[in-house]
């Protein structure tokens, strides 16, 4: 019985394979998990500082004995309001430049990829016409 993944590596162009296809790959992945910290990164700052505001307002409102302090902690809710409306929207602008960063740069990598496969194909090409002129020259 044949090993049917048993194969002579030697046969391919293993760096052509690494610069048209793995490096890409790789770069594009490396970008991926850049993204993806950045956002849990993110991701994590907001809960807690969203967390951090709540459990101040639960204990300012577990301090509130008589009405007058009932108004004066309603009256701070609005302020509060305010500021995690900032926060959110902050947060949200990070999130679109972060992802706007990845566009770019998943373009950039594209572009590279594209143009390094443009180049391998002309040389490729060029060989190809050499080898074709040679073979003319010599059965002639």
């Amino acid at each position: 019985m044949t090993n049917a993944f048993a194969f002579d590596a030697k046969q391919f162009d293993t760096a052509q394979l690494e610069s048209l296809f793995i490096a890409p790959a790789r770069a594009f992945a490396a970008l991926s998990v850049d993204l993806s910290e950045k956002l849990i990164k993110a991701q994590l700052e907001a809960t807690k500082a969203y967390t951090d505001t709540s459990m101040a307002q639960l204990r300012s409102l577990a301090a509130v004995k008589d009405a007058e302090g009932l108004k004066s902690y309603m009256e701070g809710q609005q302020q509060v309001a305010k500021e995690m409306t900032e926060r959110m929207k902050g947060d949200a602008e990070k999130v679109v430049a972060l992802q706007q960063e990845f566009a770019q740069e998943s373009q950039k990598l594209t572009e590279s990829s594209v143009k390094q496969v443009q180049q391998s194909a002309e040389q490729a090409t060029e060989t190809a016409t050499q080898a074709v002129k040679e073979t003319a020259t010599k059965a002639k």
